[in-house]
């Protein structure tokens, strides 16, 4: 997770005239100095600054001034923000006290009139904030972390990559509720991105609401149609509900694009075959089959396929089904011999064939299997 920094592109703007400002000499050495900053980009012209807007207050009447504190506060988040390794040596404070002079005068009835200013000053401390508290992020200390991006959300409330960084620290907190609906305010435009759909529905699944997750993924899929891990991922919630009707639907474009996927396959031949579309669900636990022969479920229903079609036809290929039927559990009985559900249907069919010295075996398997 890595931080970005927000633009600051009113800084040129601020910089490179005195005219933003009452015209006072003792402004302009303020000014100036920022100026050759912003050219030079040389720290000593920031050190310069600073001095010369401390010298500005030396009364009661100074400190109310908002013009005085507007200087003040733009040399001081400006260095918060350029210097971070504080080449500077400044106090520790300036940080705290810089935020409070920005409070108090962001409530001056006149501070309408330097908006520009303000909105770059907030930027600068909104920066500072989160450099700092990817410094806590590093060190796995998610409370401070999360205080800190609250903090950056003050002056920066539009930028919308807080959330995020909200969302993962609460999510580290064990916040689950508080993180999922931080990612979920996202997934509100054509900008949005499957990651915060994926981090949301996975929070609500992991809560055990899968009608939240489903709607989640659900309304991102809205806006991200072609986006494939998420068309993935509803299909997944549709199967573990057992929802075949709903999964239906989707199933042709997840197969487009899982053409070689076992468990997509399977996942689709077990939706046909409980929406009774055997065709399909048989050419699908074949395919299935083919690219991980190993995988006992589509081997076991398979079997369990041809068993059902052998006990509902009446026809000539009644025997043959059957035949099939025996032939898939047997081979998913070696891959997992204890497995009784397996074993329940091969006593089924060995009852039908007649075959009784397989169904005594089964018999005595079942017998040892359920005296444990």
């Amino acid at each position: 997770m890595q931080g970005r920094k927000i633009k600051l592109s009113v800084l040129i703007v601020l910089f490179t005239t005195s005219a933003a400002f009452c015209q006072t000499e003792a402004l302009k050495s303020v000014v100036n100095n920022l100026a050759f900053y912003k050219q030079k980009k040389d720290l000593k012209y920031l050190s310069n600054a600073k001095k010369s807007v401390d010298s500005l207050f030396t009364t009661h009447a100074d400190s109310l001034n908002i013009e005085k504190n507007i200087y003040r506060a733009l040399v001081n988040s400006t260095i918060l923000y350029i210097d971070s390794l504080n080449k500077l040596r400044q106090s520790e404070k300036l940080f705290p006290e810089t935020i409070a002079l920005v409070d108090k005068i962001a409530s001056d009835r006149k501070i309408y009139r330097y908006q520009p200013e303000m909105d770059y000053v907030k930027r600068c401390l909104t920066n500072v904030y989160l450099r700092k508290a990817f410094v806590y992020i590093r060190n796995s200390d998610f409370i401070n972390a999360l205080r800190l991006f609250e903090n950056a959300q003050k002056y920066a409330p539009s930028y919308k990559q807080l959330k995020v960084y909200m969302a993962y620290s609460n999510n580290k907190l064990g916040n689950l509720q508080v993180a999922a609906k931080y990612y979920a305010g996202m997934i509100n435009n054509d900008s949005t991105k499957a990651e915060y759909v994926e981090a949301a529905s996975y929070i609500y699944k992991s809560l055990g609401d899968t009608v939240t997750a489903l709607d989640i993924i659900k309304k991102g899929r809205s806006f991200l149609p072609n986006d494939k891990s998420l068309l993935l991922d509803e299909a997944n919630i549709l199967n573990n509900r057992k929802d075949y009707r709903a999964l239906e639907p989707l199933i042709p474009a997840l197969l487009d694009i899982n053409t070689n996927k076992a468990d997509v396959a399977f996942v689709a031949a077990n939706c046909y075959d409980h929406l009774n579309q055997y065709d399909k669900a048989e050419s699908l636990y074949l395919r299935s089959i083919e690219l991980n022969s190993a995988a006992y479920d589509p081997i076991f229903n398979l079997g369990l396929l041809y068993f059902k079609q052998s006990l509902k036809k009446r026809e000539k290929d009644n025997t043959q089904n059957m035949t099939r039927a025996a032939q898939w559990l047997e081979k998913a009985n070696e891959i997992s011999p204890n497995d009784t559900n397996c074993l329940q249907v091969l006593q089924m069919v060995y009852t039908q064939t007649g075959n009784q010295s397989q169904l005594n075996n089964i018999n005595n398997k079942l017998k040892q299997l359920t005296n444990q």
